[in-house]
């Protein structure tokens, strides 16, 4: 039975006017178009993790740790990502997963997963103000002009991006991400260029596939001797590479704003395995090839351009201008980033609000259909990047930004725990999943593979602290404080609002319904030349 067929036996539109009365489905307006959301995908999976923060894996972990981690992570983001999408495509609603976790889990759970998903965001949005400071003292040092200054020129531009609605973000991002794709496949293509001797300043120097021979494919972590140190070395390569992939969610967010998401979020959606392929894994195969994993230069880092694997290859190709263009494109890929942190801290406080778990002030829009309050909201916590220009107060809030990225994972795992119930009631209900706008292959147990990765990664993220002589504090803080948290959340809910868990025979898979398919209905597919270029592309 399909879903058009099945939902026959439930009332749509009292179900739609509830959901108006919440703040409703109308509140958003789908002002983001399909070249938007597949650029928003796409710059969710593509982050500093590539440009900065391959080179402490390739310290850790060599060339084949390096590869192999970032390969195995990749997996798990194609997995999460497709889980959500479908079904995020078939119900997009304002607050994505979170919404979701309300329909299918319980209200317990969407409190739980949209205060740990708001507080990610939220501190994300200074932490990115504070790294895009740190990018400018390539060029400027801070005894020159203070990072406050640079602090406050990107708020600004982050605030004024989001101010003016989802379509403005939306086409701020399609640009930020293809400066971020160019930047990619150029120092893809130049990787192999140097790595073959074919740079006129540095013509003859082949590299080749030497650094994987010596110092070898594989790291010994902290010198620790034998096959216990190379595994190590690779697991740290996993959770760092986890960390980079933070993010690839973005889209269920935008989703509530997308037009025609039946149709743009798969398109989207199923590309997203040939990216992760072509930029991360590639990728990090051109970095084992360019650097050794015992150079010094990457085993510190600057938090700039001098930071990345490439442009150590760069320098030292002689190639002399290059490096600052690279670090040009990593200060508009902080620009993106602070823009999409408000963005989706708004939407996730706006979600929130619209599940009932926080102030229904928050549902508030304008008639552009921006959150306004949400936004402005979130965007006072940006002023703890100030924190960050103290070296004193910067300790702290390295401490709250740390946390950020066990709370992205904590996200994932409520992501596929909903989708599990989301299965379970769609088979409970007699809902054919083939009926659906886009159906994620191999599931449910693509889902629980997920589940299985992430409870590895979460309790042995911190496993450094535990090695003999090397217990941080700080470390084991930022690493295990989160885990209890979101647990605290749920339960504690649950108590004190009396609350369960829902059945599969009870879960709503039709409310709002009626609006997203009349959406896809009166979508008008583009006429012009380049506008039929950028829906292709």
């Amino acid at each position: 039975m399909s879903v058009r067929e099945n939902s026959a036996e439930y009332d749509v539109e009292s179900h739609f006017e509830k959901e108006e009365e919440q703040g409703g489905l109308n509140g958003l307006h789908r002002d983001l178009k399909n070249r938007h959301i597949a650029m928003i995908s796409l710059g969710g999976v593509i982050g500093t993790g590539l440009f900065l923060g391959t080179a402490t894996s390739l310290h850790n972990g060599g060339p084949a740790g390096l590869l192999l981690g970032y390969a195995v992570i990749a997996s798990v983001v194609i997995s999460i990502t497709n889980t959500l999408g479908e079904m995020i495509a078939y119900l997009p609603l304002p607050g994505g997963h979170i919404k979701l976790g309300e329909r299918f889990v319980g209200s317990a759970a969407s409190f739980a997963m949209g205060y740990n998903y708001w507080y990610n965001w939220t501190i994300l949005l200074p932490t990115e103000l504070s790294a895009a400071a740190v990018l400018m003292n390539y060029w400027v040092s801070s005894e020159q002009v203070s990072n406050a200054v640079w602090i406050t020129i990107f708020l600004v531009i982050a605030i004024g991006i989001n101010l003016f609605g989802a379509k403005a973000y939306g086409e701020a991002e399609f640009w930020f991400a293809s400066i971020k794709i160019l930047l990619v496949i150029g120092l893809i293509i130049l990787g192999v260029i140097i790595d073959a001797g074919g740079v006129p300043t540095d013509k003859g120097n082949v590299i080749g596939v030497k650094y994987w021979i010596d110092p070898g494919p594989w790291a010994q972590y902290m010198d620790i001797p034998g096959a216990t140190g190379r595994f190590l070395g690779f697991f740290s390569v996993l959770l760092n590479a986890t960390f980079a992939f933070i993010g690839t969610e973005i889209v269920g967010i935008a989703a509530g704003e997308a037009s025609n998401p039946r149709r743009n979020i798969p398109k989207a959606l199923k590309k997203v395995y040939v990216r992760l392929i072509v930029f991360y894994i590639v990728g990090t195969f051109i970095i084992g090839l360019l650097v050794p994993s015992n150079d010094p230069e990457i085993a510190t880092s600057t938090g700039t351009a001098k930071s990345s694997p490439f442009v150590i290859a760069i320098t030292r190709a002689n190639i002399k201008v290059l490096p600052h263009i690279v670090n040009a494109c990593l200060v508009s890929s902080a620009w993106s980033a602070s823009s999409s942190d408000l963005y989706i801290s708004s939407r996730a406080l706006y979600g929130l609000a619209l599940a009932g778990n926080a102030p229904k002030i928050f549902t508030r829009v304008n008639r552009w259909g921006l959150p306004y309050v949400a936004m402005l909201f979130c965007s006072a916590f940006a002023l703890l990047a100030y924190m960050g220009v103290n070296s004193g107060s910067n300790t702290v809030f390295m401490w709250f930004a740390d946390m950020t990225s066990i709370c992205g994972l904590i996200t994932w795992y409520f992501i596929a725990i909903t989708y599990l119930r989301f299965y379970k009631g769609m088979m409970a209900q007699g809902i054919d999943r083939s009926t659906l706008p886009f159906k994620c292959w191999g599931q449910p147990y693509v889902a629980i593979y997920v589940l299985v990765v992430l409870t590895i990664v979460l309790l042995f993220g911190g496993f450094q602290v535990f090695l003999h002589n090397h217990w941080d504090t700080a470390t084991f803080v930022t690493t295990y404080l989160p885990l209890p948290v979101a647990p605290l959340l749920y339960f504690g809910y649950k108590f004190v609002k009396k609350t369960k868990t829902i059945a599969p025979s009870e879960m709503d898979f039709y409310s709002g319904l009626a609006e997203i398919e009349k959406l896809a209905e009166q979508e008008a597919r583009p006429t012009t030349l380049m506008g039929q270029f950028f829906d292709a592309l």
